[in-house]
């Protein structure tokens, strides 16, 4: 069945937001969606949960998104985070985004006042009717507190540009119920669940492992697309050790912003209250690189 933003179907990734002594480095952040480009990504998420936006300042946040969509110039989507546990702040966020020229919006549940149900709905109601590009839901109760339950997220697939739901539970029954009940376009929110989720319907994936692999990432699901199975598996088992033992070390975005130091794409640095890996930690992290065969061993 053809879901409602099939544009968006494939990987998206969640970039992080680089710092260079302690402010935004746009020149890297360019080349981050230039390296997506390069790699065949479908879309670029800037100023999400791996972007660290809840230290980002106003002026910040509005900055990267306009700062991405120059970059892209059309040659890939940008779903630009735009969530926030204010109403009127996630407004203001995406109408910036719709101005500027994002495709789209990924807006994150409203975190720590854990809404009622019927607060969700008037949050996402609210949004969609002040804007004109797709909106992605994105729920994520390990970071907001609070479940967006699906039968919510059916009643707010009634709303014409509510288009998405990046869904990251971690629960296959609450994606099968959305998947079933709507034509919303799923996307996974767990990289290591990405292949589990396409099984049961969702399209693709927003990732944090994509911001150094987006290439194996896209093969997997340019392989479970035209059917092929046992490569499909074959690339879920190669890349699951890499999502489990390097996304397990820390928080997001601590270990990919560490990853991407040792492989020559970031500085790694991360704003407080985020502090960098340990030394044990780091060792482990250069084994898994290693393992995955991005560094020598």
């Amino acid at each position: 069945m053809r879901t409602r933003s099939e544009e968006f179907a494939g990987l998206s990734v969640a970039t992080i937001t680089p710092f260079r002594a302690g402010q935004v480095d746009f020149e890297a952040l360019q080349r981050q969606v230039e390296f997506q480009i390069a790699s065949g990504t479908t879309c670029v998420c800037p100023v999400g949960t791996t972007g660290e936006c809840p230290t980002l300042s106003h002026d910040e946040h509005q900055r990267v998104i306009s700062a991405a969509v120059e970059a892209a110039a059309g040659r890939i989507k940008v779903m630009a985070g735009t969530g926030s546990n204010s109403t009127d702040e996630a407004l203001r966020l995406t109408r910036w985004a719709a101005k500027v020229g994002a495709d789209a919006a990924l807006v994150v549940a409203p975190y720590y006042n854990k809404p009622t149900q019927e607060g969700f709905f008037q949050h996402f109601k609210a949004l969609a009717q002040a804007v004109e590009i797709p909106i992605c839901v994105y729920n994520i109760p390990g970071r907001t507190a609070k479940n967006i339950e699906p039968e919510t997220i059916v009643r707010m697939a009634e709303l014409p540009n509510i288009t998405m739901v990046k869904e990251a539970t971690g629960s296959l029954d609450q994606a099968s119920q959305i998947i079933g009940a709507t034509d919303l376009t799923v996307l996974s929110g767990d990289d290591s669940l990405t292949l589990p989720l396409m099984a049961v319907g969702a399209r693709g994936v927003v990732s944090v492992v994509g911001n150094i692999v987006p290439k194996d990432v896209i093969a997997l699901i340019e392989a479970f697309n035209s059917g092929d199975m046992a490569e499909a598996r074959r690339l879920h088992h190669k890349l699951f050790p890499l999502c489990r033992d390097m996304l397990s070390l820390s928080t997001n975005p601590i270990p990919i912003k560490a990853a991407m130091r040792m492989l020559g794409r970031d500085t790694g640095e991360l704003r407080l209250p985020m502090t960098q890996l340990s030394p044990a930690e780091e060792k482990s992290l250069r084994e898994t690189l290693a393992a995955y065969g991005l560094l020598d061993k």
